[in-house]
């Protein structure tokens, strides 16, 4: 089904963060766009607003007529919801298109110009900068981003004039290969969800068969130094970019004072005097990516410039809570060995001659078990680490597999500790910080706000 063949689209699973995205998106196109989700919220009722119709018991009677032709009706469905749920039979049992979200996003990718970013880490920041250079600039973009975009309070942009739409394309259960992108950005291809792919061959191999999806006319830009052998198109062109070296790249980088600044080397044109909003050194290499994306499609250096200067960041991602000369406090979703390593660099080169510390909930067990020597390398670039147990999301435990693993591999001379989560707030108020981060991709945010407290308190 192609965008310009729907009328209506029905979602089964209304009210999370991303389906709320692309049904606002429907709606914004004047479409019309109903659903069913199993129970009020927030944002259910402000979708309600906008125009959306939802009901909250599952009831096929309750399913708007102008969603009842399977020639113009798309229906998007939520994979939480079982495959018996009556509303998803009867959509599936009359040949209806039933599609996930990932499906949806490659929807938009053919009738739209996708500008993608994949990658093992980075991803999320990479595509939120470009999203927000294009917003801001006289292109505009729509964008779908895996994180809470600082500068706008939420994960889409939307825009009724632009072609352009701005995806984060996530290799989780191979979902980008759904996706057609105009252009890409691979930022890292470190193996990781191998509970998926099973080696790291496969998942180099689905990054390369993601390559060959971009249109021809389109641009791949990949990190320089990647395992992976792209292999795209004809009539794609590929450019490589990193912090130092390739096509695009920073110089005459300047870390002083908590500022950075830098010239932005391209082969389209150089634009000297690049400020970052969010002054983090990996953003350096983040920002030369998204801005080499922007500037391929036709942004100006003035808009390269003001994008970077006003880009505020993501939540969870470098999330400053406190920052001063005493004390430094933030939070970074950072769940792989090679993003754990980034943020220690970034916080060494940012603080200098400080103690730093962090607190590290390791997600997944298959993870742990897959990778607990490299994340016991990346940890021992902190001065402290401070260990909790595993944080399950999907998986059940793994005989063996602990937090253990990490501990017992840190190197020799790193102050060390295991505590359990819940012990957490009461470490932190009798322990003294220089830098702290809390870092993970599990729940062990929810008690930054407390930490927080605890620290200013203090």
């Amino acid at each position: 089904m192609e965008l310009k063949d729907i009328k209506a689209v029905y979602f089964i699973g209304a009210g999370g963060i991303g389906m709320s995205a692309i049904a606002r998106f429907f709606i914004y196109r004047g479409l019309v766009v109903a659903g069913y989700d199993r129970t009020p919220s927030i944002l259910t009722r402000q979708l309600e607003k906008e125009g959306m119709l939802i009901h909250y018991e599952v009831n096929t009677e309750d399913i708007p007529h102008a969603c009842r032709d399977p020639k113009s009706t798309l229906v998007v469905y939520t994979p939480a919801i079982p495959a018996t749920q009556a509303e998803l039979v009867y959509f599936r049992e009359n040949h209806f298109e039933v599609q996930k979200r990932a499906q949806v996003l490659g929807i938009l990718t053919r009738s739209h110009k996708g500008l993608c970013v994949a990658g093992t880490h980075g991803k999320t920041t990479t595509s939120t900068m470009c999203a927000h250079i294009m917003h801001q600039s006289h292109i505009d973009c729509n964008a779908f981003l895996g994180g809470i975009s600082k500068n706008y309070g939420t994960n889409y942009i939307l825009s009724d004039k632009s072609d352009f739409v701005v995806i984060e394309a996530d290799e989780f259960d191979r979902s980008f290969h759904w996706l057609r992108p105009w252009m890409s950005v691979i930022t890292a291809t470190d193996p990781d969800h191998l509970d998926i792919y099973g080696t790291k061959e496969a998942y180099l191999e689905s990054f390369r068969h993601y390559t060959e999806l971009i249109q021809p006319g389109g641009a791949l830009i990949i990190h320089t130094g990647l395992e992976l052998k792209p292999h795209v198109q004809t009539g794609v062109t590929t450019y490589t970019y990193s912090r130092d070296e390739g096509d695009f790249h920073a110089e005459n980088i300047e870390i002083e004072n908590g500022n950075i600044s830098f010239d932005f080397v391209s082969p389209v044109e150089n634009v000297p005097n690049i400020v970052l909003g969010q002054p983090v050194p990996i953003n350096i290499e983040n920002s030369v990516a998204a801005m080499a994306m922007a500037q391929l499609n036709g942004c100006t250096p003035d808009e390269l410039r003001y994008g970077m200067k006003t880009y505020s960041g993501v939540e969870r991602r470098f999330d400053f809570k406190i920052k001063n000369d005493h004390l430094v406090f933030l939070s970074d979703y950072g769940h792989h060995p090679k993003e754990i390593l980034q943020c220690a660099k970034s916080l060494r080169e940012l603080f200098k001659g400080r103690k730093i510390s962090v607190i590290f909930q390791p997600h997944l067990y298959t993870r742990t078990q897959d990778f607990y020597k490299d994340f016991a390398d990346s940890l021992s670039h902190f001065d402290e680490v401070i260990l909790t147990e595993i944080y399950p999301a999907r998986e059940k435990p793994i005989p063996g597999v602990t937090s253990q693993l990490i501990y017992d591999n840190l190197k020799a001379g790193i102050e060390k500790t295991m505590i359990k989560k819940e012990d957490v707030l009461d470490f932190v108020k009798n322990h003294q910080f220089d830098v702290l981060v809390v870092l993970g991709a599990g729940d062990l945010d929810n008690y930054c706000p407390q930490i927080k407290k605890i620290l200013e308190e203090r």
